[in-house]
């Protein structure tokens, strides 16, 4: 089959087109531009690339249009295809159409952690031999792209493996998606993940976010309401006790058995843990803890990835793999330890004089928050810097001007690159110079800069070895990656 994907250089679209590729289809996709890292990928996976959106890229006629959600109704190529009548899915529609089917998904959803947590939940997956298939928003570095087939690649579930325990349903070859509460398309607008017929799914934390999607947190919770709704009787919902939003929703929506997990000193409301972490040594080799489950303890367990967010993250994973797929604990304490982490996410990217630089995804204050904390108790000598880059429709509103006042508690230096959406009307804006002074009156360093340039002028000429910088941002941050090393070096 002949697939053609509109919009095929963001991160998911690229990712599904590479399993569409690797499931044997002629895989053929449009972009305005291929940047790396996609943009390379997709030429190593073998997917042909048409640059600009034009309706001469639907000639020969494709099988099988996916539309991204970049697109809109004004999109020409989209346009064509559907007044053409050519077959036309969006990727959550295509994804769980042609590839879940006769699968066990299990879905991580959340605002924050779902990248990593996928990500553990696929290595914990392989590691036990269960041959997960998987696409997540981000890289996993234990794996070399951020999707995969099973090997049994045929989708009939006479042929799949069926997964058996005590109490646990039968389940068939598990399929781990990341589950983006961000719209369809254009022409559906519902939440992505609401399509991925989840048998297990994650709920790792509710807090509004994708203001341009959801214009109130009442809005928010109905989407994440409906992904509830949507686990079956037979399925397993993994949720974080320490968050009020998420059991408010899933005490009012669940149908499924839900396992509660929390980390030691959380206010669980009322919910009791049957998955309960308590975090032990952290330094710069990673993070440790002791792991309960009913009650019990199952012993102890490291990570190389910092942060209690980030054991949080792993407890979720455990319980998703242990309860809900019959993974032994012995084979899930052994695996943690060698799960690596997934790029941009508190990514080592260099050192250079002594200086460490890292990339992180971080852009909603409570991801700021818990990456800088994570940081200084990796690296407590020198100082921290956090560099944030505001990109998103939310980060760049004030929405959430107070929260980001606290944000930048850990860091010693704070330094913001210009608003990344200026169309954004300035009442509404997200006030940098303001922000800049609410953290110099709580006495650290903190300066509005003009441009990436004068960032990476400032970071060269002030820092000192033993330092580290965090470079926060949801983009490409204007190329600063390469630039700040070569800026250091000199």
């Amino acid at each position: 089959m002949h697939v053609h994907f509109v919009g095929v250089a963001g991160t998911g679209m690229g990712a599904l087109a590479g399993l569409f590729k690797a499931a044997g289809h002629d895989v053929s996709g449009s972009d305005v531009a291929f940047y790396p890292p996609m943009g390379p990928a997709l030429e190593r996976w073998g997917i042909r690339l048409m640059q600009g959106f034009d309706p001469k890229n639907l000639s020969p006629r494709p099988d099988l249009v996916v539309i991204g959600n970049v697109c809109r109704p004004s999109n020409p190529e989209a346009r064509a295809a559907l007044d053409a009548g050519i077959p036309t899915k969006s990727m959550p529609h295509a994804l769980a159409e042609l590839l879940l089917t006769g699968r066990s998904p299990l879905v991580v959803g959340g605002t924050h952690g779902k990248t990593t947590t996928s990500a553990i939940c696929a290595w914990l997956l392989h590691e036990a031999g269960r041959d997960p298939g998987f696409l997540i928003g981000g890289l996993p570095k234990n794996f070399d792209t951020s999707f995969r087939l099973p090997a049994a690649a045929a989708p009939s579930a006479a042929r799949l493996p069926l997964v058996t325990g005590e109490g646990l349903p039968k389940r068939k070859t598990p399929f781990v998606v990341e589950g983006d509460e961000y719209d369809t398309a254009f022409f559906e607008k519902t939440p992505k993940f609401w399509h991925y017929r989840p048998e297990v799914a994650i709920i790792t934390s509710i807090e509004h976010d994708h203001i341009d999607i959801y214009p109130d947190e009442a809005s928010y919770l109905a989407a994440f309401r409906g992904f509830v709704e949507r686990v079956p009787e037979s399925g397993l919902i993994v949720a974080a006790a320490a968050d009020r939003r998420v059991v408010e929703v899933v005490q009012k929506s669940a149908r499924a058995e839900v396992a509660w997990f929390a980390l030691e000193g959380d206010d669980t409301h009322g919910m009791p843990p049957h998955w309960y972490a308590a975090p032990a040594e952290a330094d710069e080799s990673g993070q440790s803890f002791d792991l309960y489950v009913g009650g019990v303890l199952a012993g102890r367990a490291a990570l190389r990835v910092p942060g209690h967010h980030n054991v949080r993250n792993a407890v979720a994973a455990a319980a998703a793999v242990a309860q809900g797929f019959g993974v032994p604990l012995s084979t899930v304490m052994g695996a943690l330890f060698t799960f690596e982490g997934v790029r941009r996410r508190q990514d080592l990217l260099y050192e250079v004089r002594g200086v460490r630089v890292y990339d992180d995804f971080a852009h909603h204050p409570t991801a700021v928050d818990e990456t800088l904390r994570a940081l200084r108790a990796r690296h407590t000598k020198g100082a921290l810097w956090a560099v944030f880059e505001p990109r998103s429709a939310t980060a760049c509103r004030s929405l959430h001007q107070a929260e980001y006042a606290q944000a930048f508690g850990s860091a010693d230096r704070i330094v913001f690159a210009p608003l990344g959406r200026t169309e954004i009307p300035e009442p509404e804006r997200l006030d940098l110079a303001a922000l800049a002074r609410d953290l110099e009156a709580k006495g650290k360093r903190a300066v509005a800069a003009s441009s990436v340039d004068a960032i990476i002028e400032l970071i060269a000429r002030e820092a000192s070895p033993g330092d580290t910088v965090a470079l926060l941002s949801n983009g490409a941050f204007g190329g600063i990656y390469d630039k700040l090393r070569e800026a250091l070096g000199r």
